[in-house]
Parts: structure tokens; C-alpha cells; sequence
């Protein structure tokens, strides 16, 4: 339980630290962010692995970089449910996605699995 909670924070601050970087990326305060990094952990649990598999063949022809259209995708949707957070399309997500990829795994390494 533990775990979770920290990957929650973690994902939280480097949600709200993608939204410094991005411009088309906005959260409305530390709640927002909270709330929707709950809901980016739950899609990445539930609903990436159901569309990496029907994308598995388009990912196969784009040596994984359909990958990356998959997680903009998500993380546009994630911005549709969330109140507060705001992507302004698909591209920002894409790129939104790559960045927030990059600090969750710099975070991570930093704090180290709790």
C-alpha cells in the first residue's frame, strides 16, 4: 500500500511539473494534480494494456513509436475527466507524455521504490 501512495505522489509532482514545461498542459493547483494523477495511474492499470494489445500490430510496424501517440491519447483523455486539468489537444498530450514519462522515471530514481 505503501508503494502506491508513493507512485501517486510521485506521479502527482511530476504532473504538476509537466504543466511548468508544457504550454498547452494546465492543472489548477496541487488538488487537481492529485485527482488526476489517481485517474493516470488507474488508465495505466486498466486501459493502456487493453489498447496496447489492439495497437499491437501498428506498434509493431512503427517499431513502438505508435506508443507514444497511445500515451498522448491517454493523457488527453485523463485531461477530458479530470476538472482542473487541461490538455489543449492531442500533439500537447503526445508531447505532455513524453515529458512526464521522463520526470516520473527521474523521480523515481531519485527517491528510489519505496
Amino acid at each position: 500500500m505503501r508503494g502506491f501512495v508513493w507512485r501517486w505522489v510521485l506521479n502527482a509532482v511530476a504532473l504538476y511539473a509537466t504543466s511548468f514545461i508544457i504550454n498547452g498542459i494546465h492543472i489548477r493547483g496541487i488538488g487537481a494534480a492529485v485527482v488526476a494523477a489517481l485517474v493516470w495511474g488507474l488508465v495505466n492499470a486498466v486501459i493502456r494494456p487493453v489498447i496496447n494489445i489492439l495497437t499491437l500490430p501498428v506498434n509493431i510496424l512503427t517499431v513502438g513509436l505508435f506508443s507514444l501517440v497511445v500515451n498522448g491519447f491517454l493523457l488527453w483523455l485523463v485531461a477530458g475527466v479530470v476538472n482542473g486539468f487541461v490538455v489543449d489537444g492531442i500533439l500537447v498530450g503526445i508531447l505532455g507524455a513524453i515529458v512526464l514519462s521522463v520526470f516520473s522515471s527521474i523521480l523515481s530514481a531519485v527517491i528510489g521504490d519505496k
